[in-house]
């Protein structure tokens, strides 16, 4: 667990920077729901590939697509939070910033990553 913090949090840092590039780069072109889905699936994918390898230490590619499907559940509480939270920004604040926006997202993800965590460290990679 020692190992595995620190790196789990680097990465997702580094996922999380990903993501809101992504979110930011398609809100250019699409509603704010549509662009936190494509985001977000883009980066989780990454999440998950980075994680197993580098916070599990585990290598080739055995178990990587189960491992992918196992990582889904956590994109989509991921997905149930930021798009939870987006819906209420659009409510409460209709005409949110773009920096609104990326501070719900950021609120949100945090929560995920949580999740993310708890559920890769007892499930997907358990034993690791």
């Amino acid at each position: 667990m020692r190992r595995q913090l620190p790196s789990f949090l680097v990465i997702g840092v580094l996922s999380t920077l990903f993501y809101l590039g992504l979110f930011v780069l398609a809100r250019r072109f699409t509603d704010p729901q549509a662009a936190n889905l494509l985001a977000l699936a883009v980066s989780a994918v990454a999440n998950t590939a980075a994680n197993r390898r580098f916070t599990f230490g585990i290598t080739g590619s055995e178990g990587a697509v189960r491992h992918q499907l196992q990582g889904a559940v956590a994109f989509l509480i991921g997905l149930g939070l930021s798009a939870g939270v987006l819906a209420l920004l659009d409510l409460a604040v209709p005409d949110a910033s773009r920096a609104v926006e990326v501070a719900g997202l950021v609120v949100a993800n945090g929560l995920a990553t949580v999740a993310r965590f708890v559920l890769m460290k007892v499930w997907v990679f358990r034993g690791r």
